[in-house]
């Protein structure tokens, strides 16, 4: 990434400029340069139209033409980034606005039509729009039910309904809905059948008001296999699986591998939808086998990828997983949204996005791209009680793990190991992701790190940490490090507008622990702090310790506009702490505005991220 700013029209600037007809000469005079400049600027947008389901991913891209700006800003119904009414949108790639997610709202919404726009940042007039229809996934009208009283000899209607979700799997049709009664069904479902564009999706559902549960109890995991209780093997879109609880499928046995919703092929058009998937485990102690996941979503096949993927609303906790994650998406994944899910007391990786494991059998297509990771809550999430890792930290709450192209924002992460953005392959790294408005606390290890955790991996390229607070981070007293950590190969990254905290503890505020890369980040416009005082502060940079914040920045050059100040929170007295800034706050409107498409369009708390006057608090909250 350069290192120079991103300039901005503010997004209150009119769509076009009006001529006083009081002295429409001199205005023309003064203007005309301006509206000939404007009249040459151009946007299109692509789709034009587009037929979207309720919860389901969109992509749009804009073109602009007549500037050398062609960043936009993107609107649903007028409103910037959209609303849970409307659907919600987010550029995906850092450095241009080009393209963009758009998650569909959870209902159709009044005359079952929104419209997308892309307004040009250059030129605020010239913008373009799409028309958006919402409608429901399945669109046959056909309803099939399952009951623990049915009978798979029944015609599957609500008065005679199926015994075995199986059994509906095998029979049901592009555009057909399965609803299942509430009770516990002791089997693994298999699909067989994809929905399609024209016939709409498959939907599995819970009866409304009632709790399906799909228990693994007793069941096992052949050798050899990765299987889940929901399993997708194959091609598959237009699918959504919906309001089950998922549980208990585990297994002793090397090499086997249990899931609770596990989809491994390619296809698009997939929701997986407010589930409670638990206990789900591995329990070897070696991690050359011992691998279980709560959601596991592998593109397995090149060119096609899993893509248009929804996860949402979904509590993932108290699983066993050894060296696998909770929520995995790895291999030939793009264009997806991980949003709104709880994921909890697990041992090992909260949500990881991955690059370069061989999943995909095309290297080119290997790596989970172009996603927006926001309002997640990671909690509980430590490595220390894993059988595999012996009371060692390394579990992440949310981990780019080669990823590219994602946006992470808005999501609370507290009492894991730590997070990062990094590659576990040497040669390979987690590039292009934004990792903005955030609030980290009470990591046992680092609260964020970059870079690869040895000289034998990979690293982290024009990646942007901005506008997140972290708080009392490095707590394990075997090791922790304190906020902020640059390991192996970081290159060409920005770190701006964040609030280090170390609260009580003296540990590293900033640890650049390798010198690996001599420019690793450009740091700045941060507010650090810690009890301890500015004079008696750690730091490392370049593999040197440095004791004093002005001691810091004149051996790194780096933070020249940062401050050494309490932050002065809401309340860290008690927790859950609330990290929001009092009105007293020195990091009150000193951050800097680097665009919406970098800082976002709202603050940790839903709040506009930049105020009317084009100034930005440092750290996750905007007053």
């Amino acid at each position: 990434m350069k290192t120079g700013r991103l300039l901005e029209i503010s997004k209150n600037a009119p769509r076009g400029l009006v001529l006083w007809a009081q002295a429409p000469v001199v205005a023309a005079l003064i203007f005309g340069f301006s509206m000939r400049a404007a009249a040459q600027v151009s946007v299109t947008i692509s789709p034009p139209s587009a037929t979207v389901a309720t919860n389901a991913v969109q992509v749009f891209s804009a073109t602009v033409s007549g500037t050398t700006n062609t960043a936009v800003g993107w609107e649903v119904n007028g409103v910037e980034g959209g609303n849970s009414t409307v659907g919600v949108i987010s550029t995906t790639e850092l450095g241009t606005s080009n393209e963009a997610l758009y998650l569909g709202p959870s209902a159709v919404p009044s005359g079952g039509t929104i419209t997308v726009t892309a307004v040009s940042l250059a030129s605020p007039g010239a913008s373009a729009s799409s028309t958006v229809t919402i409608e429901l996934p399945s669109r046959s009208g056909v309803t099939y039910y399952v009951s623990t009283a049915g009978n798979d000899s029944n015609p599957g209607t609500l008065s005679a309904p199926w015994r075995t979700i199986q059994h509906a799997a095998d029979t049901v049709q592009p555009g057909d809905t399965v609803e299942v009664e509430g009770g516990v069904y002791n089997e693994i479902v298999t699909l067989k059948t994809s929905g399609n564009a024209t016939s709409g999706y498959i939907t599995f559902t819970n009866y409304p008001g009632e709790a399906p549960v799909l228990d693994g109890t007793g069941l096992s995991v052949p050798k050899g296999v990765q299987e889940g209780l929901f399993s997708l093997e194959g091609n598959f879109s237009y699918i959504v699986i919906q309001g089950f609880e998922i549980r208990n499928l585990s297994s002793s046995t090397r090499n086997a591998v249990p899931v609770g919703i596990d989809f491994e092929g390619a296809g698009s058009n997939i929701e997986f939808l407010a589930n409670h998937i638990h206990n789900i485990a591995q329990t070897l102690t070696s991690c050359s086998s011992a691998n279980a996941l709560g959601i596991a979503v592998y593109g397995t096949e090149a060119p096609a990828p899993i893509s248009n993927l929804t996860l949402m609303g979904n509590q993932i906790d108290h699983n066993t997983t050894g060296c696998s994650e909770n929520v995995s998406f790895d291999g030939n994944v793009q264009y997806f949204v991980e949003a709104d899910n709880s994921v909890h007391d697990g041992d090992n990786i909260g949500l990881d996005d991955i690059g370069f494991e061989g999943v995909s059998p095309q290297g080119a297509y290997d790596q989970a791209r172009d996603g927006w990771v926001f309002q997640n809550t990671i909690y509980n999430i430590t490595s220390t009680t894993n059988p595999v890792y012996h009371d060692k930290l390394g579990a992440d709450g949310y981990y780019c793990d080669g990823c590219t192209r994602v946006i992470v924002e808005r999501n609370l992460i507290h009492d894991i190991d730590l997070s990062e953005l990094a590659s576990e392959h040497s040669g390979h790294v987690s590039s292009y992701v934004v990792f903005r408005n955030n609030v980290i606390y009470n990591a046992l290890y680092v609260g964020f790190s970059i870079g690869g955790y040895s000289s034998s991996v990979g690293g982290t390229d024009h990646c942007v940490i901005v506008n997140n607070s972290l708080f009392n981070d490095g707590t394990y007293s075997k090791g922790g490090e304190g906020e902020f950590q640059i390991q192996f190969y970081a290159t060409n990254n920005t770190v701006e507008n964040n609030i280090m905290d170390n609260n009580t503890l003296n540990l590293y505020l900033v640890d650049d622990l390798t010198s690996s890369e001599p420019s690793p980040a450009l740091l700045d416009y941060n507010d650090f702090f810690s009890s301890n005082g500015a004079a008696s502060s750690e730091w490392a940079w370049q593999k040197t310790s440095i004791t004093g914040f002005s001691n810091y920045q004149s051996a790194s050059g780096q933070d020249a506009q940062s401050v050494f100040a309490d932050p002065q929170y809401d309340n860290i007295s008690t927790a859950p702490y609330n990290l929001d800034l009092s009105s007293a706050s020195p990091a009150l409107n000193a951050g800097t505005n680097l665009g919406v498409n970098v800082v976002g369009v709202l603050d940790f708390a839903g709040n506009p991220r930049v105020n009317s006057s084009g100034q930005i608090n440092m750290g996750a909250y905007e007053q």
